[in-house]
């Protein structure tokens, strides 16, 4: 461990981890904080619940920092379609259409992670610090200092938060966030089902809220139930055998016979930003810059982004001599990120609002939009690579191009 860094990446989860590998051989010192490491990885142990519908720039992104072959030796399982449906109309995305061999990859988060932290111990000019924790940040642009629990106090040049929606970096920075909660809250139930490993993922809308299926490898899947709050805290109360038998009263017949529920959690649906991501020698990447609604699964692929344009703007300034602290430099990434984001989770707002309405003429107007949407090919197609990362103002990293 050294006193002083060039970076240093506060949180070491999926965003922060892809962050720092990104800086891989680039000359920066470099240091990763995380407060605990994952648990390891057993090939017989069951799913994590936290899982990650990851899309095809996310997978380029993780192929170009070394860490996408650690996550295939794991555990991960591809998905070649999605069907999205009301009471009438639906439509299905279908990774053939545009020529792909999957649509994406459904990963246990800590799997994920795992693969990251493996590859950024290969880095000589990468130190990761775990556990660490931090009692106190001085930010001072150029020179933070942040005291660790142990008693050692490091400096960092440029601070990067990747510590969550409650960054204690972002707080410390002085960056103020615009949030409000929605009034739902999602059941994210583990099963074990009667199909053998499927490859569709899909949402079904009903009134109380969607009904999603993510499917796992072997016979396993998880299922994500949104629904008011107390209904979820009712729901969660349940035992296995009697929650078994709501969710299958409660979802449609594609999703087979349930034949058990492993295990459940629930947690709030939020949407957050930050007013900026970048202050003099500070920037906010992955949630410590936006917590987005979940319905579609983009918030882990948005971090994934950031990671990758943040990366390539700090790597190029190095290159070029240029100050890798100074707003200029870094308000490049903001202006690369900040409005994709806001798009992304202006499109989520739209689409949770719009299926959440329960008055007639709009719900008409639902079905037959999902129905003229899935004989709409051209239309079709381009949604479909946009949601994977195919298209749009991509960092090259998510276009599998080198930064250094």
């Amino acid at each position: 461990m050294k006193d002083n860094y060039d970076v240093v990446v506060v949180g070491g989860g999926m965003v922060g981890a892809a962050f720092a590998c990104a800086l891989g051989n680039s000359g920066l010192s470099v240091a990763v904080l995380e407060k605990v490491m994952p648990e390891p990885f057993s090939s017989d142990q069951p799913h994590d619940l936290r899982v990650s519908a990851l899309s095809i720039a996310s997978q380029n992104i993780l192929q170009s920092v070394g860490a996408w072959q650690g996550i295939i030796d794991r555990r991960a399982c591809p998905y070649r379609r999605m069907r999205v449906w009301e009471s009438q109309g639906e439509t299905e995305f279908c990774s053939d259409a545009i020529d792909r061999s999957e649509l994406g990859f459904i990963v246990e988060n800590r799997v994920t992670q795992l693969a990251l932290l493996e590859r950024l111990e290969t880095f000589g000019n990468i130190d990761l610090l775990c556990p660490a924790g931090i009692s106190a940040i001085d930010y001072i642009p150029g020179n933070s200092r942040l005291q660790l629990d142990s008693g050692k106090t490091i400096s960092a040049r440029l601070l990067v938060a990747a510590d969550g929606g409650q960054s204690r970096v972002r707080q410390a920075v002085g960056i103020g966030v615009t949030s409000w909660d929605y009034e739902q809250h999602a059941l994210v139930i583990y099963i074990e089902t009667e199909y053998g490993q499927q490859d569709i993922t899909w949402q079904h809308f009903v009134p109380s809220g969607p009904q999603a299926f993510l499917p796992l490898t072997g016979n396993h899947g998880s299922i994500v139930w949104y629904n008011s709050p107390d209904e979820v805290r009712r729901l969660k109360k349940l035992s296995h055998a009697a929650l078994r038998v709501e969710v299958m009263q409660a979802f449609p017949a594609c999703l087979g016979e349930v034949q058990r529920i492993i295990a459940t959690a629930s947690f709030p649906l939020k949407r957050q930003h930050a007013q900026h991501y970048v202050k003099a020698g500070a920037a906010l990447v992955g949630d410590a810059a936006h917590m987005i609604n979940p319905l579609a699964g983009q918030g882990v692929n948005i971090g994934l982004l950031d990671a990758a344009a943040l990366a390539q703007v700090i790597v190029e300034a190095s290159d070029s001599a240029r100050d890798i602290t100074s707003l200029r430099v870094l308000q490049r990434y903001e202006r690369m990120r900040r409005n994709e984001n806001l798009k992304m989770m202006t499109i989520m707002d739209i689409f949770y609002r719009l299926f959440s309405n329960r008055v007639l003429p709009l719900k008409l107007l639902r079905n037959l939009g999902l129905g003229l949407a899935g004989r709409l090919t051209p239309a079709k197609n381009k949604i479909m690579r946009y949601a994977m990362g195919l298209e749009g103002n991509l960092p090259k990293l998510a276009r599998g191009e080198r930064i250094n």
